[in-house]
């Protein structure tokens, strides 16, 4: 029976190669992105991968929480059940930069959009599953519940990165305590050669050193967690197995602290 299953950052990278995966089983997916172009190449990769059956898209920049409402609002004007959403937009933003909702870039768009985008697709989702991106970049990074505006002092994007990847894995336990009627888990898809980076010298990185994970690889492990008949919710993944997170993100009282912190945010914008 094919599933239902949204896939955010789904342009490219761990995305797209989920997505055709998926296609090529069966499932009817439905691709977010950022921009219209990749989007549309997107598009035409996973409809060729579905044999034909061209997938559902929606246009949204994580920056903006207007347009994670406005997407919220159009996928479930679609789709009034939801098998399973990931959770897989993300960004490594070079130099500090506040929204327009008054918050850092990197924590926002990693962080605090997708934990509205599922707040607000909580209903459509019972009985299914919510798996996120994080990644091992959080070890060693500590969650400041009182602040979504970055640091104060100097700003250095990949610790702000990790950051909000802690908020990542610290959001998939919470949202599995809270909600029981949806498995949740994060997941560190390796290091993965694709367009991702915060700048001209680590986007090259990340596309062309030789020795990375395949986008392909990454994918199945995502492909794998969206549709395994059995989880450890509240887990953290890699390479399809629960594992040890930093014990910096393990703590139920923060993690429910910056749940709380998070809805006060987000819907107060």
């Amino acid at each position: 029976m094919a599933r239902t299953i949204l896939i955010t950052g789904a342009s490219s990278g761990i995305g797209l190669a989920a997505a055709e995966q998926l296609a090529a089983r069966g499932d009817d997916v439905v691709l977010v992105g950022r921009d219209e172009k990749r989007l549309a190449a997107a598009v035409e990769r996973v409809t060729a991968a579905g044999q034909g059956r061209e997938p559902r898209w929606f246009r949204a920049d994580f920056e903006r929480l207007t347009e994670v409402r406005k997407l919220a609002e159009q996928v479930l004007s679609a789709y009034p059940k939801i098998d399973a959403l990931a959770n897989n937009a993300g960004a490594l933003v070079p130099s500090k930069r506040i929204t327009e909702d008054g918050f850092e870039a990197t924590m926002q768009g990693n962080h605090l959009a997708p934990f509205l985008l599922s707040e607000l697709l909580r209903e459509a989702l019972r009985g299914g599953r919510i798996v996120t991106t994080a990644s091992d970049a959080h070890r060693g990074a500590r969650v400041d519940p009182s602040s979504f505006t970055g640091p104060r002092g100097r700003y250095m994007g990949f610790p702000v990165y990790g950051v909000s990847k802690a908020a990542n894995v610290l959001f998939a336990a919470e949202a599995a305590r809270r909600w029981p009627d949806i498995t949740s888990v994060s997941f560190h898809p390796g290091v993965v050669r694709s367009n991702f980076g915060g700048g001209p010298l680590l986007k090259l990185a990340f596309r062309f050193t030789p020795w990375l994970r395949s986008a392909a690889k990454a994918g199945a492990d995502l492909v794998h967690l969206l549709t395994a008949p059995s989880l450890v919710s509240g887990a953290y993944y890699v390479r399809g197995k629960a594992a040890s997170p930093s014990a910096t993100v393990t703590d139920p009282a923060l993690a429910a602290l910056l749940w709380d912190a998070s809805a006060e945010a987000v819907h107060s914008r």
